[in-house]
């Protein structure tokens, strides 16, 4: 492109690939409900790029986020229910709102009560008798982040342990009920229920323990990849690959991994 790229640029192109008579048949026949899953996907690549820490594929990742903001805003004017400017104006009102220590005069002594009076406004903006404490958590988040973020609005109205103490109990409890559970006999729907107890209450631990489950997670799975793989590596050294090398050997392997590291 010769001429200088802005935020209208990226608008014009959209609406070429959904022309009904000149655009790509793909991008005609998507809607927001197909296009959804390639919004999430965008959104863990820009944290990839930022937990690698490779500023140029950040660059490129945010690019790909921001074509969704637009693909959806188009999908929405083409319905005639609003439009990216309608977008723009929602964000920058709601964050001028928000922010009347930054815009106003209100005046904000620190971090914490910053977060205490933003959860203030969202309170009194979708104030409703009707309304549940949880509405607010997307149904489409993560499993562990919803589970810390209904764990969380429960809080706030008081509906939690007291200190840590109760909450590992509770996990004790859980894990002998899925023990309870484990067994040739066992019936997989009561078992995957108490699984599931097991887990929402981990991270019920891990929010006390001021930890964000989903990060935890996310960093114990790249270390089980790293070491994995140098596991991988010792095995073809020695001329075999995993699946042909006995389990007591690669239990070797992984514990001269961690002392490594």
């Amino acid at each position: 492109m010769t001429e200088p790229v802005t935020i209208e640029t990226l608008l014009d192109i959209m609406v070429r690939l959904r022309d009904p008579q000149h655009g790509c048949p793909w991008d005609q026949q998507q809607d927001f409900r197909t296009i959804a899953p390639y919004t999430l996907e965008e959104a863990y690549e820009v944290v990839d790029a930022i937990d690698r820490d490779d500023m140029d594929d950040l660059q490129d990742e945010l690019g790909d986020l921001l074509f969704q903001v637009v693909y959806h805003a188009q999908m929405a004017r083409e319905a005639g229910r609003f439009d990216f400017s309608h977008v723009l104006n929602s964000i920058c009102d709601k964050m001028v709102r928000r922010h009347p220590h930054v815009f106003a005069d209100a005046a904000i002594a620190d971090v914490a009560e910053q977060t205490r009076a933003w959860e203030s406004h969202k309170d009194r903006e979708r104030k409703d008798s009707t309304r549940s404490e949880l509405d607010g958590v997307p149904l489409a988040l993560p499993a562990l982040t919803r589970a810390c973020k209904l764990q969380k609005m429960a809080s706030r109205v008081g509906f939690d342990w007291p200190d840590i103490r109760g909450v590992v109990e509770k996990v004790e409890e859980e894990l002998q009920e899925l023990c309870a559970e484990v067994g040739e006999a066992a019936d997989p729907a009561a078992t995957a229920e108490e699984a599931g107890d097991l887990l929402f209450a981990v991270v019920n631990l891990v929010r006390h323990a001021g930890i964000d489950p989903e990060t935890a997670l996310h960093q114990a799975n790249r270390k089980f990849s790293r070491r994995f793989q140098r596991v991988e590596t010792r095995c073809r050294e020695t001329g075999c690959s995993v699946s042909g090398t006995d389990l007591e050997t690669l239990d070797g392997y992984w514990q001269q991994v961690k002392r490594e590291e």
